[in-house]
């Protein structure tokens, strides 16, 4: 038999000749198929020149099938389901996951959702690890190559490109002081020019939409110091006049270890919409979409204990 080319071959013809070899009948295997009378008599021509054999024979009791068109059966059958595995998404079991996941946010999202999330997928998912990642230069490179897999951001962030989001948690902002600050429980837009500021800087820019607003009121804050993170924003106005602008549901999370006061700031805007962020291409990961709705479910409870407490 002369060595055919795969790229040569019509592979829908597969199907019907597992039917023709089960069925031994060439109309049943039409009907199953689907397929008229004159489209299995066209297929079946087309198998017997391919194969090079007749593929079923006529014999006293009906058609049998060809020595060559019996060994074929089982192979035949052991390759179609090996195909349908491959074409056919398991089903997905966080159990059986064995993997890293790496979450980029602030240390002030991670104080609110970290240890609910950690606690959750520890008990779907064992052999899931968490990592976090802190917020730094070149995250959207960093999730396009896989490394980071989700990053949580203030949905005013302009997208990177080639990224996909969804809402995960409502916030505000809260004015933080020491209780017993000089303020006396009430702020102004003139007092961030009175108290000096405490600024975070997660990436190198500690400029905000708080300073284009003052800058629009001729107002300039003065700056106590630059911290890449908001814990240490917090330890410095604990112990001083200085002051921060910052989450509400972070800073009533501590508010009470460290005897902070928080004051609605005098803002056109207060509202702090976070979202989750993943590269795009990643959106078919069973896991990853998994890993999203656990952490929706860890705001949501964070949340809810967070208006109880209220």
């Amino acid at each position: 038999m002369r060595e055919k080319h795969i790229r040569a071959i019509d592979l829908n013809l597969l199907p019907v000749l597992d039917a023709l070899l089960r069925l031994r009948n060439a109309t049943r295997a039409g009907a199953e198929l689907g397929l008229s009378q004159p489209a299995m008599s066209r297929a079946l021509g087309r198998l017997r020149h391919l194969l090079d054999d007749p593929l079923l024979v006529r014999a006293p009791g009906g058609a049998m099938l060809s020595p060559r068109a019996e060994a074929l059966r089982q192979p035949l059958a052991a390759l179609l389901g090996e195909i349908r595995t491959l074409l056919v998404a398991p089903p997905f079991d966080p159990a059986e996951e064995t993997r890293t996941l790496r979450l980029a946010m602030t240390d002030a999202q991670a104080e609110l959702l970290l240890a609910p999330l950690v606690t959750r997928v520890a008990a779907a998912a064992p052999n899931v690890l968490i990592e976090w990642v802190p917020i730094s230069a070149g995250l959207p490179t960093r999730m396009s190559a896989g490394e980071v897999d989700l990053t949580l951001a203030l949905d005013t962030t302009p997208l990177p490109r080639g990224a996909s989001s969804e809402p995960l948690m409502e916030d505000a902002l809260a004015v933080v002081v020491r209780t017993g600050h000089p303020c006396g429980g009430r702020w102004t837009l003139a007092d961030y020019a009175t108290y000096p500021s405490v600024l975070i800087a997660l990436i190198g820019d500690s400029t905000s939409d708080l300073d284009t607003e003052l800058a629009a009121r001729q107002l300039e804050r003065p700056v106590a110091a630059i911290v890449p993170n908001f814990r240490a924003a917090v330890q410095i106005v604990a112990v001083s006049d200085a002051v921060t602008t910052i989450s509400r549901a972070f800073a009533e999370r501590i508010a009470g270890q460290m005897r902070l006061q928080l004051i609605d700031p005098p803002l056109e805007n207060r509202r702090l919409g976070v979202v989750t962020v993943w590269a795009s291409y990643r959106g078919g990961d069973p896991l990853l979409a998994w890993l999203r709705a656990q952490l929706r479910a860890a705001a949501s409870a964070t949340q809810a204990s967070s208006s109880t407490s209220q």
